[in-house]
């Protein structure tokens, strides 16, 4: 019975130093990759730093802290964020943001971001590029306001990137449950009085290969690129409208897109009609659009619903034969 309750108690004073030791390393990894931040021109700070979860987890908590990059010129705050791993494993990684508001710039604009339950889970490779085999993001209610004005907000969210066999591309999934448009957006497109309040589905599911794998590299020096874009669904229902995208898209070391993007649209007169109200199709243009539309949407039998293609050539876009002008650089910064 002694030898027992010796053992005991030599295996509960060996997890504890290495409880101890492992979550040390932890807290001074954090701290010590906002301190190289800092001495990139970044501002990186925080007021506290906080260690717990013994003896089953690490959870690593830092108050105020605050990121700031003046090359992009993007910037993020909050009241505090935890880190929070397996004690036998500190690669999977759990991030739980504050419930209270977060602030998020670019150069001039701020949002502020409110989320129940904001968390992010990160599955990193052994080693110390610590390369991401999967990133999922989920949380409950949310909003994004401006200048207390609300932009956009939703029931749920759900975000899921995940590596495939091939290193350097991954499976990337959305979902957003009860998706609402801001006042701004509905009145830009004019669609207060005619469609419902929030959308019924807001879906996404593509493969996206990159230039390189996501690994640490990615925040300390330059993010990887996507090379090519194999979009399997892109689903939106909002009301009446429907919006269907499928397709493939191969993308240039300069962010230019080459392929067809196949897109069906059920009540498309309604939005040729928000592109006008938004500024996205000019007025002159909007009588020859809609009878070529028209025309097209005849030969496929229902008037109501369209099928074209989004084609993707020579650094422009046209839909079907109609060109609608350059196409967009697609470049992480």
């Amino acid at each position: 019975m002694r030898g027992l309750i010796r053992a005991v108690i030599f295996v509960f004073a060996i997890w504890s130093a290495y409880w101890l030791i492992a979550g040390f390393g932890l807290r001074n990894a954090i701290t010590t990759w906002f301190n190289k931040q800092e001495e990139m021109g970044w501002q990186a700070d925080f007021s506290a730093v906080e260690t717990a979860g013994y003896p089953t987890h690490h959870v690593t908590r830092l108050n105020n802290p605050a990121l700031a990059d003046p090359v992009n010129g993007t910037a993020w705050s909050a009241d505090w964020i935890e880190f929070q791993s397996p004690a036998i494993w500190p690669g999977r990684q759990m991030l739980r943001f504050a419930d209270t508001p977060q602030r998020l710039s670019y150069f001039d604009q701020t949002a502020t971001i409110q989320a129940s339950d904001l968390q992010a889970e990160l599955q990193l490779q052994p080693g110390v590029a610590l390369v991401l085999e999967k990133m999922a993001l989920t949380a409950g209610p949310w909003a994004i306001t401006d200048d207390a004005e609300a932009l956009a907000g939703g029931e749920t969210l759900g975000l899921v990137m995940e590596q495939t066999d091939l290193p350097e591309a991954y499976n990337i999934s959305a979902r957003i449950d009860g998706f609402t448009p801001g006042d701004d957006l509905r009145d830009l497109m004019r669609s207060a009085t005619t469609l419902p309040q929030s959308f019924e589905t807001l879906e996404l599911d593509m493969t996206t290969t990159f230039d390189k794998v996501w690994d640490r590299s990615a925040l300390e020096q330059s993010r990887p690129q996507p090379e090519k874009i194999d979009l399997h669904l892109a689903e939106m229902k909002w009301g009446a409208l429907r919006l269907f995208a499928t397709g493939q898209l191969d993308v240039d070391n300069q962010g230019i897109p080459t392929g067809e993007i196949a897109i069906k649209a059920e009540n498309w007169r309604d939005m040729v009609a928000m592109a006008n109200a938004a500024g996205a199709l000019p007025d002159q243009a909007v009588n020859p659009v809609t009878r070529a539309l028209n025309f097209m949407a005849g030969l496929g039998g229902n008037p109501n619903a369209l099928d074209m293609q989004l084609n993707f050539r020579d650094g422009f876009v046209a839909l079907g034969p109609l060109p609608l002008g350059p196409a967009p650089r697609l470049i992480l910064r």
